[in-house]
């Protein structure tokens, strides 16, 4: 019997995925995975292994877990040790708490779609104390397989339309593209807006304004994303920022979405994190009434680095009940996210107080952490200052900084020869000469004919310095072959 060949080809493709952009960092992983079982298997290179500080996976950059998670963890997968003294009480008691929320006492269990009530509740009372009183409704709150599906199914019920009428959703420059390739996958339009790096990163009014002009009469602009603290820049907004931020959305009627993933991790002098819910309450009426916010925060970032879980919430502000209902439906249709995420989840928004028995081991832990990103962030910013042609943005917060390069005339035309991104270019010869996998700026966007190199530093001191020793052997080699 003939056949009529393949069924799924390219041109079947849906075209909204087709028109996502190959991620430049993707193809630099994939290569540092190769190069890395090319030296399990003998290859002879200047180097002895492959440093990724492409991705903001802090764990598997061998920064080590918190105790009392894994502990919690490790009773609620093996009820055994529930009674046993080898673990503190407190431990024990959380974990015996969690396993009573469960379906059959097990973690193998599914959960509600929106997450397991006692966890909503630990999340809404943790907000309520963050934003230092503002009410925060458990109802409110959906738990999901990490920010970035939360945002996803937000975004589902967003975008629509066609031609002029099509969603648009206002990104900033630069930022991670997973968010932009998600807009595009879905049916929306990304419509980006540059920060102003020569002012530290900061989101400009007038270029939001001009973004939402160029997008009328070719799409409806009906979102707004800020990333707070920024990925890559480290930016934190004032809140004379988010008020201004706040107002442009009221004017223009935009849902704000908003990222909020590294605000345990500020270190900025002088400089604190407000979340964009505590400033929206506290402008009171009309914006606090009318104002609609979802915002996201997960256990992958943060002193806890808990990648792997795959957990996260989004909170919403100023929902429309019937809207609800639809992302409610969702949100039931793709399943709820692992009991094992919703555990670690519940120790981020209650961790261990002050009399218990883990808490001075917690407490420890969690400095050391982030002692360890301070310390890595003056250590990059001391070794850029002696390179040439680098420059950069002080970070305020997050666990990533954003390297300016300034690039020779030569260097672009050798890049441009070989079809590639200047900082693409450089990147695939610092992984190949030195094994140390960065994120090239092109990747996240940036103001044209500006190069970046984005570098995730939550690790290991001894491993940070490595990675820099080989940064600053390369970076004055490649500029003496392109000078």
């Amino acid at each position: 019997m003939a056949t009529k060949g393949k069924v799924l080809t390219l041109t079947e493709v849906n075209p909204m995925v087709r028109c996502i952009p190959t991620s430049k960092t993707d193809i630099l992983v994939r290569r540092a995975g190769e190069i890395t079982r090319e030296l399990e298997q003998g290859a002879v290179k200047p180097f002895p292994d492959v440093i990724i500080v492409s991705s903001g996976d802090s764990h598997g950059a061998g920064m080590q877990p918190i105790t009392f998670v894994r502990q919690v963890m490790a009773a609620c997968l093996y009820p055994e040790l529930l009674h046993s003294d080898r673990l503190p009480s407190d431990v024990r008691q959380r974990a015996q708490r969690l396993l009573g929320e469960c379906e059959g006492s097990s973690v193998g269990s599914y959960s509600c779609p929106l997450g397991l009530d006692a966890v909503r509740r630990s999340v809404a009372e943790s907000l309520q104390r963050r934003d230092g009183g503002v009410i925060s409704d458990s109802d409110n709150i959906f738990i999901q397989s990490g920010s970035h599906v939360a945002l996803m199914r937000v975004l589902k019920v967003l975008l629509h339309g066609e031609g002029v009428s099509q969603t648009g959703v206002l990104v900033p420059v630069p930022c991670h593209p997973r968010f932009t390739q998600a807009v595009w996958a879905l049916g929306g339009v990304p419509l980006p807006f540059q920060l102003s790096e020569e002012r530290g990163w900061v989101l400009e009014r007038e270029e939001l304004q001009r973004a939402l002009r160029d997008a009328r009469g070719r799409c409806s602009p009906r979102a707004l994303y800020i990333v707070n603290p920024g990925n890559p820049t480290g930016h934190v907004q004032s809140r004379e920022s988010i008020e201004e931020v706040i107002r442009l959305a009221a004017e223009e009627s935009l849902f704000l979405l908003v990222d909020e993933v590294y605000q345990q991790t500020v270190f900025g002098v002088d400089r604190e994190f407000d979340s964009y819910k505590k400033v929206l309450c506290e402008m009171g009426p009309p914006y606090s009434s009318t104002v609609q916010l979802a915002s996201v925060h997960s256990v992958s970032k943060g002193f806890m680095g808990e990648s792997g879980l795959r957990c996260g919430y989004v909170e919403f502000m100023n929902l429309d009940p019937q809207v609800k209902k639809h992302i409610s439906s969702i949100v039931a249709k793709e399943g709820c996210a692992p009991i094992i995420g919703q555990i670690a989840l519940d120790i981020m928004a209650a961790p261990p107080q002050p009399g218990d028995a883990s808490y001075t081991t917690f407490r420890a832990e969690r400095q050391a952490s982030l002692d360890t990103l301070a310390h890595n962030v003056r250590r990059v910013q001391e070794t850029a200052d002696g390179l040439p042609g680098v420059s950069y943005q002080p970070p305020q917060g997050g666990i990533t900084i954003f390297l300016r390069l300034h690039l020779s005339h030569r260097a672009v035309e050798q890049a441009k020869a070989l079809g590639l991104e200047p900082d693409l270019f450089y990147c695939m010869r610092l992984l190949e000469e030195e094994g140390v996998c960065a994120g090239p700026g092109c990747d996240l966007g940036q103001r044209e004919g500006t190069y970046h190199l984005r570098l995730c530093i939550l690790m290991p001191t001894d491993s940070l310095e490595e990675m820099l020793r080989r940064l600053k052997s390369f970076h004055h080699r490649f500029m003496q072959d392109f000078c």
